[in-house]
C-alpha cells in the first residue's frame, strides 16, 4: 500500500510539474528575480544610510562632549585661581567622566565607520550584480521571445503544411474518383455499342436477334417500294407513245374480224 501511495504521489508531482511548466513564463520569473534583487539593494542602501546617520550623530556627540570637557577644564582653572580647590576638583572629575564618554563614543564611531564601509562595499558589489543580471535578463527574455515567435511560426507552417497535405489527398481522391467514373462511362458506352447491354431508348423486350430481323424486313420493304416506283415510271413513259400512233391499238381478235 505504501508503494502504491508513493507512486500516486510521484505521478501527481509529475503532473503538477508539467502544469507549472506550461503555466510558467521564464520572462516573468526573471523580472520577479530582478525586482527581488532591487529590493535587497534598496535595503542595503537604507542600512548604509542608517549607519551613516548614527555615525554622524556620534560625531556630533563627541564634538559636544569635547566642548564640554574644555569648558570644565577652564572652570577648574578659574576655581583654583580664586582659591576654590574643591570646585576645581569637582570640575576635573566631571571632565574625566566626559573624557570617558568621549572614548566610548569614539570606539562606537570606529565600529560604525567599519559597518558603513562594509555596507558601502556590499552595495557596490550588489549593484554590479544587479546590473549584470539585468543585462543577462534582457538577453534571455529577447532570446525566449524570438524562440517563442519561431515556435509559433513553425507551428503555423506545420499546420498549413498538414492542411495542404489533407487538401492534396482530397484532390487526389477526387481525381481518382473522376477517372473511375470516366472509365465506367466508357465501358458502358462500349457495352451499349456492342449490344451486350440493352439501350434504354429501345422498346422493352427487344433483343439483338429481333433488331437483326427488323433490319432484314426493312430491307425487303425498301426493295418492293423501289419496284413499284420503277413500274409507275415505265407506265408513264408508255402513255405518250400510244397517243402518237394512227389510232387506238386494236387487239388481235379485232384485226381478224
Amino acid at each position: 500500500m505504501t508503494s502504491i501511495t508513493r507512486r500516486i504521489a510521484a505521478l501527481f508531482r509529475i503532473k503538477v510539474d508539467k502544469a507549472l511548466d506550461r503555466a510558467e513564463d521564464p520572462r516573468e520569473l526573471l523580472d520577479y528575480s530582478y525586482e527581488k534583487q532591487l529590493d535587497l539593494l534598496q535595503k542595503v542602501r537604507r542600512g548604509m544610510v542608517d549607519v551613516a546617520t548614527s555615525r554622524k550623530r556620534v560625531e556630533s556627540q563627541i564634538t559636544q562632549l569635547n566642548q564640554s570637557g574644555t569648558k570644565l577644564g577652564g572652570r577648574a582653572q578659574q576655581a583654583l585661581a580664586v582659591g576654590r580647590e574643591d570646585l576645581a576638583r569637582e570640575a576635573l572629575a566631571r571632565r574625566a567622566a566626559v573624557t570617558s564618554k568621549i572614548t566610548d563614543l569614539q570606539e562606537q564611531e570606529v565600529s560604525l565607520q567599519a559597518d558603513e564601509e562594509k555596507l558601502t562595499l556590499a552595495s557596490q558589489r550588489l549593484q554590479s550584480q544587479v546590473d549584470a543580471f539585468r543585462t543577462r535578463k534582457e538577453t534571455i527574455k529577447a532570446s525566449h521571445t524570438a524562440a517563442e515567435a519561431g515556435t509559433h511560426i513553425g507551428e503555423a507552417v506545420t499546420g498549413v503544411s498538414e492542411e495542404m497535405g489533407e487538401i492534396g489527398m482530397a484532390m487526389q481522391r477526387a481525381q481518382d474518383k473522376t477517372e473511375q467514373l470516366q472509365a465506367r462511362a466508357g465501358a458502358l458506352d462500349e457495352l451499349l455499342a456492342s449490344g451486350a447491354l440493352e439501350d434504354a431508348a429501345l422498346p422493352a423486350g427487344r433483343d439483338d436477334v429481333q433488331a437483326q430481323l427488323d433490319a432484314v424486313t426493312e430491307g425487303h420493304d425498301i426493295e418492293a417500294e423501289l419496284d413499284r416506283m420503277k413500274a409507275r415510271l415505265r407506265a408513264s413513259s408508255a402513255a405518250p407513245a400510244l397517243d402518237a400512233g394512227d389510232g387506238p391499238a386494236t387487239s388481235p381478235e379485232e384485226r381478224k374480224s
